[in-house]
């Protein structure tokens, strides 16, 4: 992580001082985000961090992050970088039932008593939500084949088609 950047935050006292944090975190930093990419060689993320209180004078804090995920696209099987450009206001609350009263377009971010944050770990999870089910990389195309069914294979795949044999047997006897 940048130097400017501490590993852990006391959000209630950043809220307080309406701080801003900017940093740095290489994607081998990441074990959990490992797992969906291609590999983390030489990529990093560039992130910030904004605490304040809105009109309503709730809580939250801003992140941004910037950065490209190598991933391996499902149709094609090549590497991709994914650009990802995220801005999530999250609203800071103390316990679950707080949830309800965050307004539209907040998400809620649970804080421990302490009211401790770990920067790292609050991008890595941004991240992790950021890449997609099934990766493909844009502009490539689908595979999409039209294979002729043989007659066998229609006969084989007609449950009915037994029976018709059994009732047309039965005709000829």
């Amino acid at each position: 992580m940048s130097n400017d950047v501490p590993e852990i935050l006391d959000a209630w006292r950043m809220v307080a001082a309406r701080r801003g944090f900017e940093g740095r975190l290489p994607l081998s930093s990441m074990p959990r985000l490992q797992e969906a990419l291609a590999d983390a060689e030489g990529g990093d993320v560039a992130f910030s961090l904004d605490f304040d209180r809105d009109a309503m004078l709730v809580p939250y804090v801003e992140l941004r992050i910037d950065a490209g995920l190598p991933l391996v696209c499902q149709r094609t099987l090549r590497r991709f970088v994914l650009p990802v450009a995220l801005v999530q206001r999250l609203g800071l609350i103390r316990d679950e039932a707080d949830e309800a009263g965050l307004p539209e377009g907040y998400e809620p971010l649970l804080l421990a008593e302490d009211g401790g944050l770990r920067p790292a770990e609050l991008v890595e999870d941004e991240l992790i939500l950021a890449v997609p089910v099934v990766p493909v990389e844009p502009g490539s195309e689908g595979v999409e084949r039209d294979w002729p069914v043989t007659t066998e294979e229609e006969v084989r795949a007609n449950p009915f088609s037994a029976l018709a044999a059994l009732k047309k047997q039965e005709r000829n006897n």
